[in-house]
């Protein structure tokens, strides 16, 4: 069973999307969009850039937690993951996106 992503609209009217693992702890995160497709467009390229694991930025914040970046060809952000305390939990969650991310299914609960 893979992962899904959630695509919702917040307060601003913005849309954005998560992904889920299949214990429904989000793994990645979008960027806001003005419109619902261009984070529909966002969710295939996430589909798509997540099968290369070259795609994937590891980051470390000034807390000095630990993060990643997924990047489209164009160096682009598509998603950012939490922070982590280890380098090694991010390590394992660009692998939860890998393996979740392709064959996701998409919640549509933006109403719009």
């Amino acid at each position: 069973m893979s992962g899904s992503f959630e695509l919702s609209r917040g307060k601003s009217g913005q849309f954005h999307f998560n992904l889920l693992a299949t214990n429904r702890r989000v793994i990645l995160t979008s960027e806001s969009y003005k419109r619902k497709q261009s984070a529909l467009n966002g969710i295939a390229s996430v589909k798509k850039n997540a099968q290369k694991r070259d795609n994937f930025e590891r980051r470390i914040a000034r807390n000095g937690k630990h993060c990643f970046v997924l990047l489209a060809p164009n160096g682009e952000i598509v998603g950012q993951s939490q922070m982590y305390a280890h380098a090694s939990s991010a390590y394992v969650g660009i692998r939860s996106v890998m393996s979740n991310a392709p064959a996701a299914k998409v919640d549509d609960l933006s109403n719009g």
